[in-house]
C-alpha cells in the first residue's frame, strides 16, 4: 500500500544580525524549480543527497558536505533518493561574505569539511534553542570566517598567533557584564579588535570560547542566588538567562542536577 509522506518545513527569522532566515525541512518528493535568492545560502543534508544546476553546471551535495549557494544566481534543486531529503539551510546577508566572492562560489560551491559542517549543525542547534545570542554569534563568526577561506582558496587554518591582551580585555568585558551580557559587535568595539580575532584570542588564551565564559560566570551567579534562598525562576532571570528552563539547561550539564536539585542540598 502507498504511504503518501507531506513535506516538512519549518522556518523563522532569528534575533541574530547577518541572518536574514533559517529553514529546516524535509522533502519527500519535491523538486525545486530554477530559482534565485538574495542571500548566501548555507546549505546542509542531514538524510539523503541532492542534485541541483547552479549556473547551468550540475552538482551534488551529499551529507558530509557544506554547500555555500551565492546570491542572485539561479539554481534548482532535487532528490538523489527516491524517498527525498532532509536539510538545514542558513540564509546569510549578501554583505557578510560580499558580493565579490560571488564568482569564487559559482565555480566552487560544495565544500567537504568536516569541522565547517559541525560548527554549522552546532548554530543550528543554538538558533532551535533561541536563547544564547553570543554563542550564536561566535559561532557565525567562525563560520563566515572559514566560508571565506574556502572562497579564497586559502583553507589554512586559523593563523597560531596568540594575543593575551586583547583576550583580557574581553574576559573584563564579560566579567562587567555577567547578567546582562554583551554582543560580539560591542566587544568588537571596546577592544578594537576584529570579532574572528577576539574569538580566536580568547579561546587559546582560556581555553573555552567567550559564551562558554559567560554561561559558567552566569552558573557562579545562581548557585549564590539560589543559596540564598531565592526561587529559581526568579535566579534564572537575575543571573542572565532567558527563563528558568534555559537555566535548568546549563546548570545541568555544568553540575549534574538541576536548579532546585541544588538548592535542596
Amino acid at each position: 500500500m502507498f504511504v503518501s509522506v507531506k513535506p516538512s518545513v519549518k522556518a523563522w527569522r532569528p534575533a541574530l544580525s547577518g541572518v536574514v532566515e533559517v529553514l529546516h525541512a524535509h522533502f519527500p518528493s519535491h523538486a525545486y524549480p530554477s530559482h534565485t535568492h538574495d542571500a548566501w545560502t548555507v546549505l546542509i543534508v542531514d538524510e539523503g543527497a541532492v542534485r541541483y544546476d547552479l549556473d547551468h553546471r550540475e552538482h551534488g551535495l551529499a551529507q558530509a558536505q557544506v554547500s555555500l549557494l551565492p546570491p542572485h544566481v539561479p539554481h534548482d534543486g532535487r532528490s538523489v533518493q527516491p524517498d527525498g531529503f532532509r536539510k538545514r539551510v542558513l540564509y546569510l546577508e549578501t554583505d557578510r561574505l560580499g558580493v565579490d566572492l560571488i564568482g569564487a562560489a559559482v565555480d566552487q560551491p560544495e565544500y567537504a569539511d568536516a569541522a565547517l559542517r559541525h560548527r554549522i549543525h552546532q548554530l543550528h542547534g543554538v538558533l532551535v534553542d533561541g536563547d544564547d545570542d553570543l554563542e550564536a554569534q561566535s559561532r557565525l563568526t567562525l563560520i563566515e570566517e572559514r566560508l571565506r577561506q574556502h572562497l579564497q582558496r586559502k583553507v589554512t587554518g586559523p593563523p597560531d598567533q596568540r594575543d593575551p591582551g586583547a583576550a583580557r580585555k574581553l574576559r573584563d568585558l564579560l566579567d562587567a557584564n555577567v547578567p546582562a551580557g554583551i554582543t560580539l559587535d560591542e566587544a568588537s568595539r571596546v577592544v578594537q579588535a576584529h570579532p574572528v580575532h577576539l574569538v580566536r584570542a580568547f579561546s587559546r588564551e582560556f581555553g573555552m570560547p567567550p559564551h562558554r565564559y559567560l554561561i559558567g560566570r552566569r552558573i557562579d551567579l545562581a548557585r549564590r542566588y539560589l543559596l540564598d534562598g531565592r526561587p529559581p525562576a526568579e535566579v534564572a532571570v537575575l543571573a542572565g538567562f532567558y527563563d528558568q528552563s534555559h537555566l535548568n539547561r546549563h546548570f545541568r550539564k555544568l553540575l549534574g542536577v538541576t536548579p532546585a536539585a541544588f538548592a535542596r542540598r
